[in-house]
């Protein structure tokens, strides 16, 4: 009788360890990202100090931005569209070969029709580092990325 038990009792606890494990990787599956529009951004400023920043204390500018919600505000170098249809939009200053990459979050992409080349333009986005290159210039990079637009 206590063999029975004892058996039961570690089936019991097997069985609601493997629920809560299922509801887990469920519920991570079908989690889905909060709209970068509605988030208020960590920090604001201009696309040139940023890149500023970077180029001269990369380490510590990491620390500052990595993986927080930036509002850029910049002069629109370039708008690129992929072969997949994503947007990607392009702010600094037009004299220098490094800049500010936008990705458009794909919600959002109807929102770059609003901008044009030479422009002043505020993005909001998430950055996800930094790409030093003396020759080409360097570039900070923003993702799931949305017009602010100013009212």
């Amino acid at each position: 009788m206590k063999k029975r038990k004892k058996i039961l009792l570690i089936l019991g606890v097997l069985l609601i360890v493997a629920a809560s494990v299922g509801l887990y990787i469920y519920k991570e599956y079908n989690r889905t990202h909060k709209d970068t529009a509605d988030i208020k951004p960590d920090h604001s400023v201009i696309a040139t100090d940023l890149i500023k920043d970077f180029e001269t204390d990369e380490q510590g500018s990491n620390k500052k931005y990595w993986d927080k919600v930036l509002e850029i505000d910049g002069t629109v170098k370039d708008i690129t569209r992929d072969e997949r249809g994503f947007y990607s939009v392009t702010l600094g200053d037009t004299a220098s070969m490094s800049s500010v990459r936008c990705s458009m979050d794909s919600i959002h992409n109807n929102e770059v029709a609003a901008l044009q080349k030479g422009n002043a333009a505020t993005m909001k986005g998430i950055c996800t580092g930094f790409n030093a290159d003396e020759l080409l210039g360097s570039d900070v990079i923003l993702v799931r990325c949305v017009v602010v637009l100013k009212k």
